[in-house]
């Protein structure tokens, strides 16, 4: 789709809203202003660094799974995956499916064990029973690589959302809505830590469950309430009739996307529970029984939210057109916001304007809590896994350890920054998916290994992680989310992909757990028993847990 479409349809939805304006830029004040007030409340009480890193451990079991939820639905879950849906149909929905179905994977064996097993990071688990200084290094790496895939998609988000709210059109401005929320994110983390972050995170989750279900209910609403005529709906306007409805319209037309498919449900049911932003939540509650508890109360939040995701999607898909989606955004990512608008009236109506200006909002605060809690992931294992253990060898102070990771969370902030201008066009959901794809290649199985097999060593632990690692990343670079397609790669006019597959799970997923048991068999080193029974019973148990 030519850019000059996408700025006639931004231009159009802008000047639908121009009238509204004031109405829409105070309500995004609003949002900003409250989530900083939080946060520098919040900063006000980080006193060391088990505030900066784990908020005190002092949030219930019911708090922590609403700010786990507030940081799981993403971008990706409101504004992708209502876009996939809306141009795919079944297939969209399958993203759904899998972010939830990921829930029980990190329920059944991470959640507990890891809680009581570590302290602030995932490298604290590694580093028990193994060498520290590599282990630790490999782990803080794994873990800024994969919050920086994941960081990409949320900078994605907002610069597609604040240019279709605020009638931005210019690649720049694009560019600099990138910035702000950059910017945003940094203070956001330096200021606040794991407490303010965690605060945001659960008011985040709260407005975004109120804002799916007030467009679920106009959506049905306008249907009598009745999901067949709806989907009905949805297929006729799609131009694809009923294989709309049916599996196979992004993922069976050729043998390529059937492997694709099953690489993409590989990556997002194993990728959960090796997220670093999600594992380090386990370490805000006082207990492994709150931090179970935390889960459970995630998963149901969480589902509920991605069946109103049938509404969001197959509403765009029945009360808009293909050609309006993809004209605001070649990969859908407006399709939510534009529901939205169509919802309240259209883009004439003040009360479209005013519902677009809400639910943009309410998306602008989702992303903003998620990109918080990511750059605290990363931040938190570069200053505790490689500034304090391998650089400083575990001789600095708690004080100089929290002003590492607050410089660090600058230089991620950067990066994050220039990456998510690059990736603006490229679909939210599947971005995301790349994220639980390096997850589940580098640092599941190390988890699990470290957790459950007592030969794994040292050598088997590095080259699970560097291996799942490079392998995931190489393989996506060269793939046709990075180039090759004009319309949604990060480099067009450029084509230098051999990998046909645009997720490449199902390659570097059973890589990265293969690497550490062969990296285990082939080491002269020879694990210590006594480390794996103490971390065994500590994991179990929470005896000797922080």
């Amino acid at each position: 789709m030519s850019h000059a479409l996408r700025l006639d349809l931004a231009t159009t939805t802008a000047a639908g809203a121009g009238e509204h304006r004031p109405l829409i830029m105070t309500l995004f004040g609003l949002f900003v202003v409250a989530t900083l007030v939080i946060t520098i409340w919040a900063g006000r009480q980080t006193k060391d660094a088990a505030d900066f890193y784990a908020g005190g451990r002092q949030f219930t079991g019911f708090q922590n799974g609403l700010a786990i939820s507030g940081d799981y639905m993403s971008a990706a879950s409101f504004l992708g995956i209502a876009g996939v849906i809306a141009l795919k149909g079944y297939d969209g929905f399958l993203y759904s499916i899998g972010f939830l179905v990921a829930w029980l994977v990190a329920l059944l064996l991470v959640a507990e064990p890891l809680r009581n097993s570590g302290r602030y990071t995932m490298g604290d688990v590694l580093a028990f029973r193994m060498r520290q200084r590599p282990v630790r290094t490999a782990a803080g790496t794994s873990t800024i690589v994969v919050s920086i895939f994941y960081l990409l998609a949320q900078m994605a988000g907002a610069g597609v959302l604040v240019s279709l709210l605020l009638g931005i059109t210019s690649d720049g401005g694009q560019v600099a809505i990138v910035a702000l929320v950059g910017v945003l994110m940094i203070l956001y983390v330096t200021i606040g830590g794991m407490k303010g972050t965690t605060w945001v995170q659960m008011v985040k989750a709260v407005l975004l469950i109120a804002g799916a279900l007030l467009i679920t209910f106009l959506v049905m609403w306008k249907f009598n309430f009745n999901v067949s005529d709806l989907l009905g709906k949805a297929a006729e306007n799609s131009g694809k009739g009923s294989s709309f409805l049916e599996p196979g319209l992004k993922y069976g037309i050729t043998g390529t996307s059937k492997l694709d498919f099953i690489s993409l449900g590989l990556a997002l049911v194993l990728g959960t529970a090796g997220l670093p932003h999600i594992l380090i939540r386990f370490y805000t509650v006082p207990t492994a029984k709150a931090a179970r508890k935390s889960v459970n109360w995630a998963i149901g939040i969480i589902g509920v939210f991605y069946l109103m995701t049938i509404a969001l999607g197959f509403g765009a898909a029945a009360l808009l057109s293909p050609k309006e989606i993809t004209d605001s955004n070649p990969s859908g990512n407006t399709a939510a916001p534009l529901l939205a608008q169509a919802v309240g009236g259209g883009a004439d109506s003040t009360g479209g304007a005013i519902l677009l200006a809400v639910i943009s909002a309410v998306a602008f605060a989702t992303i903003l809590a998620v990109v918080a809690g990511l750059t605290l992931a990363s931040s938190s294992s570069f200053a505790h896994d490689i500034y304090v253990n391998v650089i400083r060898k575990g001789e600095a102070t708690e004080k100089e350890e929290v002003r590492a990771a607050r410089w660090s969370t600058v230089v991620i902030g950067a990066v994050a920054i220039v990456l998510g201008a690059l990736a603006r066009d490229i679909n939210i959901a599947g971005l995301v998916a790349l994220a639980f794809a390096v997850a589940a290649s580098a640092n599941l199985p190390t988890i699990l290994y470290s957790l459950f097999w007592k030969r794994f060593t040292t050598q088997g632990a590095l080259w699970s992680i560097y291996g799942g690692l490079i392998s995931s990343v190489v393989l996506v670079l060269f793939s046709p989310v990075v180039s090759g397609n004009d319309k949604t790669s990060m480099f067009k006019g450029v084509d230098f992909h051999w990998f046909p597959l645009e997720n490449p799970g199902i390659v570097s997923i059973p890589l990265g757990f293969l690497l550490g048991w062969l990296g285990t068999v082939l080491s002269k080193e020879k694990a210590d028993p006594q480390k794996f029974a103490e971390l065994e019973v500590r994991s179990l148990t929470g005896t000797g847990a922080h």
